[in-house]
This record gives structure tokens, C-alpha cells and sequence, in this order.
């Protein structure tokens, strides 16, 4: 090891980066190096924590869509049974919508009379 000396004769050692400061500004550059690489870390794993939600997201939207397309046919079905009943004896659709009103009027008239 070779030893050098300033000129009050103290040895500094490692040519003088000890007494400059630079072991401490070396320190500093770990510490802050270790804490940039626990944050790097928790970025990484947050990352891969989203990108996992959207995956499920994305699956779950399918799934959805499938769904949806399901009731949209369903709902076509219906629509053309309506169609083929409206184009039938107009008394027969009258006497329906008027059993069904009495029906939804008697329903709330139970609702409001249990309150």
C-alpha cells in the first residue's frame, strides 16, 4: 500500500481521497445507489401487478361482450315474437296489454298496500 504524505506529514493513504471526502461522497453514492434499486424493484413488481390486472380486465370484458351478445339476440327473438303478435288480431294484443296493466296495477296496489 502506498502511503503519501501531506504537508502537515500525516499519511493519507488510497492518494489522498480519504481526507478530500471522497470515501464519504462514495458512501453517499451506495446508499443512494441501494435506494434507487429498492425503488426500481417496487416499480417492477407494481408493473407486473398491472399488467396481470389488465390481462383479468381484458378477459373479464370478453367475457362480457360475449355475454352481451347473447341478450342482444335473445332480445332479437323477442322482438320479432312482438312483431308476429302485433301483426295478429288487433283485439287479441288489445286484451293482452289490458291484462297486463290490471296485472302491474294490482302489483303496485299490493306494494304500497304492504308499506
Amino acid at each position: 500500500l502506498l502511503a503519501v504524505s501531506v504537508g502537515d506529514g500525516a499519511p493519507t493513504g488510497n492518494y489522498g481521497y480519504t481526507n478530500s471526502g471522497y470515501s464519504v461522497y462514495e458512501e453517499e453514492n451506495e446508499r443512494l445507489t441501494e435506494s434507487l434499486r429498492t425503488k426500481v424493484s417496487a416499480i417492477k413488481s407494481l408493473s407486473i401487478e398491472i399488467g396481470t390486472e389488465v390481462k383479468n380486465q381484458n378477459k373479464m370484458l370478453s367475457e362480457m361482450d360475449n355475454d352481451f351478445d347473447s341478450a342482444g339476440g335473445i332480445l332479437g327473438a323477442t322482438m320479432g315474437r312482438l312483431r308476429t303478435l302485433s301483426r295478429g288480431s288487433q283485439s287479441k294484443l288489445l286484451c293482452y296489454m289490458m291484462l297486463f296493466s290490471l296485472f302491474v296495477f294490482f302489483v303496485i296496489y299490493w306494494i304500497i298496500k304492504l308499506r
